[in-house]
């Protein structure tokens, strides 16, 4: 790992998370700026709970491989789960640049929205946890990145599974 990236790699880390929040922010709240033809409104949020799924189980092994010192599985798992966080982030931006978010219509509005609400702070708040615990696993600063992991798993966790389960929610009205 370079010099250069061991020293500035939280920095980085940084700037890169608070560009995924304003882009995500602005697609959320802004004008619908994508068109990808073909595509139905109801596609795209599948494919997020998939990846949000997917997510989870690589996380859930990822900690159970270093539970047991597995480094090299815990390696792997955790590559995956950012693998799979990154293509949910690029389908998520096109969802949210092309369609207009899915209002709530059940009668379980007291558990939906505490869940959803939840679940978009950690949301943003796990964007630069999880950078900042990549950049310090990859510059081999292991102390540091075990001190920052113990909470950026479980909270990344909560926001792959609340992610599902707000889609399971909202599945009805795509």
């Amino acid at each position: 790992m370079s010099t250069l990236f061991k020293r500035r790699g939280t920095a980085i880390a940084w700037t890169l998370s608070f560009a995924v929040i304003g882009i995500v922010a602005f697609l959320y709240i802004g004008p619908k700026l994508i068109v990808v033809a073909g595509l139905a409104p109801s596609t795209l949020p599948k494919v997020n709970a998939t990846l949000n799924g997917l997510a989870a189980v690589a996380l859930v092994c990822a900690w159970a491989a270093i539970l047991r010192r597995n480094v090299h599985m815990h390696r792997a798992f955790m590559f995956t789960a950012v693998t799979l966080s990154v293509l949910f982030l690029v389908s998520y931006v096109i969802q949210h640049g092309s369609f207009p978010s899915v209002k709530y219509g059940g009668s379980m509005g007291w558990l939906y929205y505490p869940v959803l609400l939840s679940h978009i702070v950690l949301a943003a708040a796990i964007v630069p946890l999880v950078l900042i615990t990549l950049v310090r696993a990859l510059a081999a600063r292991f102390d540091k990145h075990r001190a920052i992991a113990r909470w950026t798993l479980p909270l990344w966790l909560y926001v792959s599974i609340t992610g599902v389960v707000v889609y399971l929610m909202c599945a009805p009205y795509y």
